[in-house]
C-alpha cells in the first residue's frame, strides 16, 4: 500500500480554524433560517456569515504561516552567507516574536564576525605581501595553492599562472621533504642564492597543507661580508698609506741624490730605489681603488630616462661595438652618476671578455611587474668561477682590481635592486642581469 500523504501544517491549521468557527456558524445559520423576513436578505446574510467564517480561517492560517516563512527565508539567507536581512515583528514578549528577535540577533552577530574575519584576512594579506620572505602553500598533491608577492618575484610568475602547478615544475620539490629549519642552495628565475627553509602544516577544507617559508640569506650575508671588507679596508688604508708616504718620499730623495753623483757602482742602487718607488706608488693606487667601496655615498635620487642612460653609456665603449636593443620607455628614480658607473663596469667587462674571442656585446632592457631588467650579454669565454665574482680583491683579469663587480652590486642594492652574472645557455659567453625598481613606464 502506498503511504498516506500527510496534510501540510498550513492545511491542518486551516481545518482547525474552520472547526473552531463551525459551531458559531451553525448557530448563526439556524437563527437566520428561523428569522421571518425576506429570503433574499436571509440568503445574503448567510453568505456574509459564511464569508466571514472562511476569511477568519484564512486569516488565522496566514497569521501563523507568514512569520514561519520569514524565519525560513532568514535562515536560508544566513546559510548562503547573507547577514544583511532582518525580520520585522521581533518582540521578546511574544513567543513567535522572540524567535524572530533571536534570529535578528544571530544575524547581527554573524555579520560582525564576518566583518572581523574580512578585516583579519585583509590584515593577513597585507602582512604576507609586506614581509621580506617568500611564502608557498601546497596541498596534499603537492600543487601550489598560495603565494605572496615575494614568491611571485622569485618564480617570475603571477599568482594566477602559478596557482595549481606542481612543486616539481616550480623547482620546489626539495623544500617539501627533509628537516627544517635548514639552509638550501636554490636557483629561481628571479634570484639565486642561499635560503633558510622553514616548513609548517595547516588544514584547509579538512585536508593537510604544507606552508613553505624561504628567507633569502644571501643579501644579509653579503651585507655582513661587505661591512667586514669595509672595516678591513679602512684599517689597511690607514696603516699602509701612513707607511707608503715616507717610503715614496725617501726613495725619491735618495734617487735624486744618487743621480747627482753619477757612478757605475750606483746603477744597481738607483734601479732598486726606482723599483721601490714604483711599487709604493702602485700599492697606493691599489689601496685607493679599494677605498671606493668604503666611500660609496648614499644615492642622490633623481629622474633617469632608461633609454637615454643606456645609449649614453654604450657610446662610451670604444674597444668593441655595443649593440643596443631597444626596449620600452621607462624612468627610474635613482642616482644618475652611480648608475653610469654601474653600467660602465658591466659593459667594460663584457667588452674585455669579447676581445678575447672577437665576439659581440649587446645591451637590452625590458619591464616586468614594476621592475626594469637590463641584460648585458657578451660572447666571451664565459665564467669559470661564479662563486667569487662579487668578492673584493678577486679577479681573473691581468691587472684587474677585483672591485668593479663588487661595487656594481653594491650600487644596485643601494637602489633597491640586484645584480647577477651567469653563463649564457646553449651559446658562448655570459650575461649580467641588472634589476631595478621602475618609477614610471610609458603607456
Amino acid at each position: 500500500m502506498r503511504p498516506r500523504r500527510r496534510l501540510s501544517r498550513e492545511t491542518r491549521l486551516f481545518l482547525v480554524a474552520l472547526a473552531g468557527g463551525a459551531p458559531a456558524l451553525t448557530i448563526a445559520l439556524v437563527a437566520l433560517s428561523r428569522w421571518h423576513t425576506d429570503e433574499v436578505l436571509r440568503a445574503t446574510l448567510g453568505g456574509v456569515v459564511i464569508a466571514i467564517w472562511l476569511g477568519c480561517a484564512f486569516g488565522v492560517r496566514g497569521r501563523h504561516s507568514r512569520p514561519l516563512q520569514t524565519l525560513s527565508n532568514l535562515l536560508g539567507a544566513l546559510r548562503e552567507g547573507d547577514t544583511s536581512l532582518r525580520a520585522r515583528g521581533a518582540d521578546p514578549n511574544d513567543s513567535l516574536g522572540l524567535a524572530l528577535w533571536e534570529i535578528n540577533a544571530l544575524a547581527a552577530q554573524l555579520q560582525k564576525g564576518r566583518y572581523d574575519a574580512l578585516e583579519a584576512v585583509s590584515l593577513l594579506r597585507q602582512v604576507l605581501e609586506s614581509i621580506d620572505v617568500a611564502l608557498f602553500a601546497f596541498d596534499p598533491e603537492q600543487r601550489l595553492r598560495l603565494v605572496n608577492r615575494g614568491a611571485e618575484e622569485l618564480l617570475q610568475l603571477a599568482s594566477e599562472r602559478a596557482i595549481g602547478r606542481e612543486a616539481q615544475s616550480l623547482g620546489l620539490a626539495e623544500t617539501l621533504t627533509g628537516e627544517t629549519p635548514r639552509l638550501l642552495e636554490l636557483q629561481f628565475p628571479g634570484r639565486a642564492g642561499r635560503w633558510e627553509l622553514r616548513r609548517g602544516t595547516f588544514r584547509q577544507d579538512g585536508k593537510p597543507h604544507q606552508l613553505i617559508v624561504l628567507s633569502d640569506l644571501s643579501r644579509a650575508l653579503r651585507e655582513e661580508e661587505r661591512l667586514a671588507w669595509l672595516r678591513l679596508i679602512r684599517v689597511l688604508s690607514h696603516e699602509i698609506n701612513n707607511s707608503l708616504a715616507p717610503i715614496q718620499s725617501i726613495a725619491g730623495s735618495l734617487r735624486e741624490r744618487i743621480g747627482r753623483v753619477a757612478s757605475a757602482e750606483d746603477a744597481d742602487l738607483r734601479e732598486g730605489l726606482e723599483i721601490v718607488q714604483t711599487r709604493a706608488q702602485a700599492l697606493a693606487r691599489f689601496m685607493h681603488a679599494y677605498a671606493q667601496l668604503a666611500r660609496l655615498p648614499v644615492p642622490a635620487a633623481g629622474h633617469v630616462e632608461v633609454g637615454e642612460w643606456i645609449h649614453r653609456v654604450a657610446a662610451l665603449e670604444t674597444r668593441r661595438p655595443v649593440e643596443v636593443r631597444e626596449g620600452p620607455g621607462a624612468r627610474l628614480r635613482a642616482d644618475s652618476d652611480q648608475l653610469d658607473q654601474l653600467l660602465i663596469n658591466l659593459v667594460r667587462n663584457a667588452a674585455e671578455a669579447s676581445l678575447e674571442t672577437g665576439g659581440r656585446v649587446a645591451v637590452s632592457w625590458s619591464l616586468r611587474d614594476g621592475w626594469l631588467e637590463v641584460a648585458v650579454e657578451d660572447e666571451g669565454p664565459g665564467l669559470a668561477d661564479t662563486e667569487n665574482l662579487f668578492v673584493p680583491y678577486f679577479t681573473t683579469k691581468p691587472g684587474g682590481s677585483g672591485i668593479g663587480l663588487a661595487l656594481s652590486r653594491q650600487i644596485a642594492e643601494a637602489h633597491g635592486g640586484g645584480l647577477t652574472l651567469v653563463n649564457r645557455e646553449r651559446v658562448r659567453g655570459c650575461v649580467a642581469r641588472l634589476r631595478l625598481p621602475v618609477e614610471s613606464a610609458a603607456g
